[in-house]
């Protein structure tokens, strides 16, 4: 960084720390660019309890503790350095290589880098809890197919506490603190509790941005700008710094949890989403996965007070995980649109029915099932490839990129870190 007149300058800024932009920042001084990276939220170094947890996620005014679309779907997203990876569940997927290979965007090479630094590997058969086994058992007695799900777990040091959601406080997962550390170490410059307002630009080229801190305004300028601030926080940005067609489109692979009560099986201590089904996910547009929180309160806020009576020792879950389709919209004044869509309803219809009939045959009590509310984790398309930025991932602004989920051209329905992750990547190598 070079200072004149208190004037902060800076070969390349990177807009938010996930999964995109630490890889991008640890990626770009391995080669000796100079960075700085911008992120909203804090620097945490304690991790694994519900406390933490209320501390990660975004808040409305009008739903105390997580955030909500108009339509009352639960949208979960974290202001932090490392963003969704510390609270993620480790899946370690590849996800949309056709659609992306369909937009001359070819991975092979970033995924196996990914793949090798995250050191990632299926979930380890001893892991598994007594519920997860005998929902495989029952499963592939009606024809399904439970895989081991790949994850970027140390599971030598995992404790399967089942708390991924909360941040690891035994260090067991790989989250993208790990490359912004390396990325500092590199020599890049990291803000925290900062918040990047716009994208400065002269003559349709980046300047730089204009920032607040601690009540405070600022500029700091700028050769390159890379925005990496996740699928609500990207448009906003880009629709403040001009680009008026951000913020369409948006998907956020809708969830629910289904949980049924046994008389003794329990999926307590195991990582969560240990186990994943496939065989639904061409044809029918949705994945199942082992799925159980063993936080009362967390469930508590998906199910409601009748979460209260259900015995956690005693409870088995599946998650259902749909291609939702691109329905929502984050508007300029950062409320957000995003229905829950016939098509979608249909999908989740039958998830939810096949996962009714795979818990029975595990040994769920047929009149237990509770089933949770609308959720969406993987917060995307509202800055897609063809549509917002062309396929370096570069906007119309010259030297401002996206590189986060917002530029995903569908919804996944899988585990997108992983692909964020190769994007980044590839984006790296045609900015050395």
């Amino acid at each position: 960084m070079s200072k004149n007149h208190r004037v902060e300058h800076y070969e390349t800024i990177i807009i938010g720390s996930g999964a995109g932009g630490a890889t991008l920042a640890k990626e770009l001084t391995e080669n000796g660019r100079d960075v700085l990276v911008i992120e909203k939220g804090e620097h945490f170094s304690s991790f694994g309890t519900f406390e933490n947890l209320l501390q990660y996620h975004d808040a409305s005014n009008t739903n105390k503790g997580l955030r909500y679309s108009q339509e009352g779907v639960m949208l979960l997203r974290t202001y932090m350095s490392g963003g969704s990876t510390v609270v993620s569940c480790s899946n370690g997927m590849r996800s949309l290589e056709k659609e992306l290979a369909d937009l001359n965007i070819f991975l092979e090479d970033e995924f196996t880098d990914a793949e090798s630094e995250l050191a990632i590997s299926p979930v380890s058969e001893h892991l598994l809890s007594s519920g997860s086994r005998a929902i495989r058992n029952a499963s592939a007695e009606l024809g399904y197919t439970m895989e081991l799900m790949p994850k970027f777990i140390n599971q030598t040091r995992c404790s399967s506490c089942g708390n991924c959601i909360a941040g690891c406080q035994y260090g067991a997962k790989w989250t993208a603190i790990d490359y912004l550390e390396q990325a500092r170490s590199n020599g890049a410059t990291i803000l925290n509790n900062t918040t990047v307002y716009e994208i400065m630009t002269v003559n349709g080229s980046v300047k730089g941005v204009r920032v607040s801190s601690n009540g405070e305004s600022r500029k700091i300028l700028a050769d390159r700008v890379i925005l990496s601030a996740g699928g609500l926080s990207t448009p906003t940005i880009l629709f403040r710094s001009g680009i008026r067609n951000a913020g369409s489109g948006l998907f956020c692979d809708t969830f629910v949890n289904i949980y049924g009560v046994t008389s003794a099986l329990n999926q307590i201590r195991e990582i969560p989403m240990a186990l994943v089904s496939r065989d639904f996910y061409q044809k029918e547009g949705f994945i199942l996965s082992t799925y159980i929180t063993p936080m009362n309160i967390s469930r508590f806020a998906e199910l409601g007070p009748q979460s209260l009576s259900v015995p956690l020792d005693k409870m088995i879950g599946l998650m259902v995980k749909i291609r939702d389709e691109r329905s929502g919209i984050v508007h300029p004044d950062g409320s957000i649109t995003k229905p829950v869509t016939i098509e979608d309803q249909t999908k989740l219809k039958k998830g939810i029915s096949l996962v009714k009939e795979i818990l029975t045959k595990a040994g769920a009590d047929e009149n237990s099932f509770l089933v949770s509310k609308y959720q969406g984790a993987h917060l995307g398309g509202t800055a897609a490839i063809g549509e917002v930025v062309d396929n370096n991932l570069q906007t119309e602004i010259k030297q401002l990129y996206v590189c986060d989920g917002s530029v995903l051209p569908v919804a996944p329905g899988l585990p997108p870190i992983l692909t964020i992750i190769a994007l980044a990547k590839r984006l790296a190598k045609t900015l050395h």
